[in-house]
């Protein structure tokens, strides 16, 4: 996705969405028209998508607010299943030890050693949600939180 800037695009309604595919419409080409059809930008945060099975994609969609509850609405007719992201992952400032074994899990660079302090940081807009460094956190210190 393109960054905001102070621009018109900095007016654009951006939110992160899951997408549920069922296995009859999987292979169609869902992403494809909200780019073309109604003008969105998407950033894929995760995604599952498997041939004649069930998928899941988890995305920021943005654009301009009529173009995007235009959007949400084909996904729907089309039948997929929308639905906000209603969990985050946090990270307790309190209980971590920055001992960085949640680094070593984090695909999206959202977790990172900052040297020479050899703090861990956590930068949320950079999280896909997939969870890894909650289970890669002996001290608990990487927690999901509902929205």
């Amino acid at each position: 996705m393109t960054p905001r800037s102070n621009n018109s695009e900095a007016q654009s309604y951006y939110r992160k969405i899951v997408i549920r595919y069922s296995p009859d419409i999987v292979d169609q080409p869902v992403i494809y028209h909200l780019v073309k059809q109604y003008d969105l930008v998407f950033n894929i945060l995760k995604a599952r998508i498997l041939p004649r099975r069930e998928g899941i994609i988890v995305l920021e969609l943005g654009g301009t607010k009529e173009n995007f509850d235009k959007g949400i609405r084909f996904l729907k007719e089309t039948g997929l299943r929308v639905e906000p992201l209603s969990k985050s992952v946090c990270q307790n400032i309190e209980k971590c030890v920055h001992c960085g074994a949640c680094t070593s899990f984090c695909s999206t660079g959202a977790l990172f050693f900052e040297r020479p302090a050899m703090k861990v940081f956590f930068d949320p807009e950079k999280c896909n949600g997939c969870e890894l460094c909650v289970t890669a956190c002996s001290v608990r210190a990487m927690e999901v939180t509902l929205l």
